[in-house]
């Protein structure tokens, strides 16, 4: 069993830059595929990106390479997610996930686990 817990939401303008962290708990939160979800008002949960156990390996989003990036603390059981450059289309609730592994169409991934979200809100 993995715990999951997100921070660093919040309020930011347009343009601003914000990073949500997500620790994990649990036997073997340090060995499991850990990524980000993220729905937005009246539409579906998506996927954005995702990491390997170690961090040699990253899966993106298409539409959100070069904003948006992942990295992970494994000494610190945590995985970041960078957002720069933020839109008003960014606003939603972000969920961290992990699972033991990621299939090879990163988008058609469907974890075990899940956080409880955390709302970001981009204004102009």
């Amino acid at each position: 069993q993995v715990q999951l817990v997100e921070s660093g939401g919040g309020l930011v303008q347009a343009g601003d830059s914000l990073r949500l962290s997500c620790a994990a708990s649990g036997r073997t939160a340090s060995s499991i595929v850990m990524g980000w979800f993220r729905q937005a008002p009246g539409k579906e949960r998506e996927f954005l990106l995702a990491i390997s156990w170690n961090g040699s390996r990253t899966y993106y989003a298409g539409s959100l390479k070069g904003r948006f990036t992942i990295s992970r603390d494994n000494a610190k059981n945590t995985v970041y997610l960078q957002m720069n450059s933020l839109k008003q289309e960014d606003t939603a609730v972000y969920y961290c996930a992990a699972d033991p592994g990621i299939p090879k169409s990163a988008t058609m991934w469907a974890p075990d686990y899940w956080g409880q979200g955390t709302q970001v809100t981009v204004s102009s």
